[in-house]
């Protein structure tokens, strides 16, 4: 490579280092062939590189807040169309589980609560919105999660969250498509509007009322 870029032989290394620490090569020391592999498209590999531009923006939890909302009604529109049974069945169990849980440890409790949101994303049948989902979450709660868990009221928190998502339950259940992503998005807007400015909570709330259809 480097002859035929006309480069000396570091800069070629540090760019194969930078394309294997971001999962897109695979470097085979001992192998007789030599070289680096290209490695496949896979979604951890879109997941890191998603973090990792978040981190460096640096961006405000009102903004992570809002993308979390747009990707997650969209997730939850397309699941109320396309979940199938077996979807359905497991977005309910999660939901029984974190009812089973208000009151008690958080931890097991966000378990079951990323489970719900998880199942839904997959039910989408869209590998990207998933993964985006996946990403603005751990972001979100790796923001709040502190405060989160020291809450002083938190059996009423989990007990209005299993509300919430309990709505959007039952709209995906009757394949009310526009219902269940306004609910979905209602759902993080209330839930992270008291951790933002005031006029960022009023934000979210009007999004979460803006038909989907209109984006």
């Amino acid at each position: 490579l480097a002859p035929r870029l006309g480069v000396s032989v570091m800069p070629v290394r540090e760019a194969l280092r930078d394309l294997q620490s971001s999962g897109l090569l695979r470097s085979r020391p001992g192998d007789p062939g030599g070289g680096a592999e290209v490695q496949s498209f896979s979604s951890g590999v879109l997941q890191r590189s998603l973090t990792a531009l978040v981190r460096l923006e640096r961006l405000r939890l009102h903004e992570l807040v809002v993308f979390r909302m747009v990707i997650e009604g969209s997730a939850t529109y397309l699941a109320a169309l396309h979940r199938q049974d077996e979807h359905l069945q497991r977005i309910r169990k999660a939901h029984a589980a974190m009812r089973r849980l208000v009151g008690g440890d958080q931890e097991a409790f966000g378990q079951a609560d990323v489970e719900f949101h998880q199942v839904i994303a997959e039910a989408s049948g869209n590998q990207l919105l998933r993964v985006c989902n996946e990403v603005a979450r751990g972001l979100v709660l790796g923001l709040i999660g502190e405060k989160l868990a020291r809450s002083s009221d938190l059996p009423t928190l989990q007990a209005d969250t299993c509300k919430r998502h309990g709505r959007v339950l039952a709209m995906i259940k009757k394949r009310e498509a526009l219902e269940a992503a306004h609910l979905a998005k209602l759902d993080l807007a209330e839930y992270y509007g008291p951790y933002v400015d005031p006029g960022e909570a009023d934000e979210l709330l009007a999004l979460a009322h803006r038909d989907l259809s209109a984006f």
